[in-house]
């Protein structure tokens, strides 16, 4: 039995297959799923200071997530969790995962092959390989 699924989102329309393919999952009126959005830092290197408000430019990303989860969780009949962070959208999944000891990841894979797959770095390939759980890979139709 699956306890907790973290989907991993990101606000393109890959996102609504994902969440089109976790309806076909056999999710058990107990089981968690958490809803997740990774938002890139706006530059590299940058230390968000947690102990004051960040700039209206930090927070439109963040509202805009909030917002696209927040429809998904209404439309989906599952006890859910929302989970926004910023970081290496690769390494804060994984993270996410081991944070909440999922059993299942739900991710979308944009379907790059070959040298676009390097070059673009391939973030469901990278939590294909460091995910300390199952992973489903939604692919484009």
């Amino acid at each position: 039995m699956l306890n907790t699924i973290l989907v991993a989102l990101d606000g393109t329309e890959l996102s609504e297959q994902v969440i089109h393919n976790l309806n076909q999952v056999n999710i058990q009126p107990e089981t968690k799923v958490i809803l997740s959005q990774v938002i890139p830092p706006l530059e590299d290197n940058v230390e968000w200071s947690a102990d004051r408000p960040h700039g209206i430019s930090e927070e439109i990303p963040y509202r805009k997530a909030e917002k696209q989860l927040q429809s998904y969780q209404n439309r989906l009949p599952y006890q859910i969790e929302l989970e926004i962070v910023t970081g290496d959208p690769a390494e804060e999944i994984v993270r996410l995962a081991n944070i909440h000891h999922v059993d299942l990841i739900v991710i979308g894979s944009r379907g790059l092959t070959g040298l676009k797959r390097i070059l673009e770095r391939s973030v469901s390939s990278q939590v294909l390989e460091d995910a300390p759980c199952s992973v489903l890979l939604v692919k484009p139709k």
